[in-house]
């Protein structure tokens, strides 16, 4: 799917023929380093239509236990910046659509320029920071265009109007809306009211809207996926991934749930 297209304009030629992106979320380096590429040749077996890379890092503030505990393990084990270039690199030759999620710090000790020139040389589309206030995005979003890169900027259920608005100024890539509040982790259920706030959202802006944070079952990916233009599911997978290295039979059972999560997400389509 016209791998070579901007993100935004991926995004927006994906909704325009009635599919919503499922964009799947995992911590560089975890449970290894040595099985990403397993991981992510996964991931595009099971139907992703692109990755979410996280940069593992010792204060992951948005984030709950689950992908906590996914980046101590992997700074544990050696993960450096480097490592998620080169995940970026073998996540873009098998075609995925690659964004980079990272906390300011790990790009800054890169120097911002420098880490936004190595991420779009391993084929990084999307960047995501998400202790970067839109106050401060502009310089950001614009070094990370001039690269080729989309800065995709966070909105919630209590962001006023007037902030949405600036956020959809700023938001060269997508706005990821978080629409339960609190950090990431599995939820139960999605209420209508939920639902109703995310269509809200996406007339509001001009930018594509793409929605994590507590999406762990396929019934919520799919009543999700009606609304907005991606689907990003973390915790519930990272939480399995865990178990990767327990033999081919857990392997299977990964790429079954990926798949349906998959699936759920492509029947549904943005309306």
């Amino acid at each position: 799917m016209t791998a070579a297209l901007p993100l935004r304009a991926w995004l927006d030629r994906l909704r325009t023929g009635g599919r919503t992106a499922f964009l799947p979320y995992v911590t560089v380096g975890h449970p290894a380093l040595t099985v990403m590429p397993g991981i992510l040749s996964m991931l595009a077996d099971a139907g992703a239509d692109g990755v979410e890379l996280g940069m593992p890092f010792y204060d992951p503030i948005a984030d709950g236990p689950v992908i906590q505990q996914s980046s101590f393990a992997a700074l544990r084990g050696g993960v450096r910046f480097r490592d998620a270039l080169r995940c970026a690199e073998r996540a873009a030759a098998l075609g995925l659509k690659v964004t980079l999620m990272s906390y300011l710090n790990p790009l800054l000790q890169a120097g911002r320029g420098a880490a936004i020139r190595a991420a779009a040389d391993a084929g990084v589309t999307g960047l995501i920071v998400p202790d970067l206030p839109v106050e401060e995005a502009g310089g950001w979003g614009k070094q990370s265009a001039r690269s080729g890169i989309a800065l995709a900027l966070f909105a919630a259920p209590t962001t006023p109007a007037g902030r949405l608005r600036a956020i959809d100024r700023q938001a060269r890539g997508f706005i990821y809306y978080i629409p339960v509040m609190g950090v990431t982790g599995e939820r139960a259920g999605v209420p209508r009211a939920t639902i109703a706030r995310v269509r809200s959202v996406c007339r509001l802006v001009r930018a594509p809207v793409v929605v994590g944070f507590g999406i762990g079952h396929p019934d919520q990916a799919r009543a999700y996926a009606r609304v907005a233009a991606g689907v990003i599911v973390g915790s519930a997978l990272v939480r399995r991934l865990a178990g990767w290295r327990q033999g081919p039979e857990n392997r299977r059972r990964i790429a079954h749930w990926t798949r349906a999560m998959a699936r759920a997400v492509h029947a549904s389509g943005s309306r």
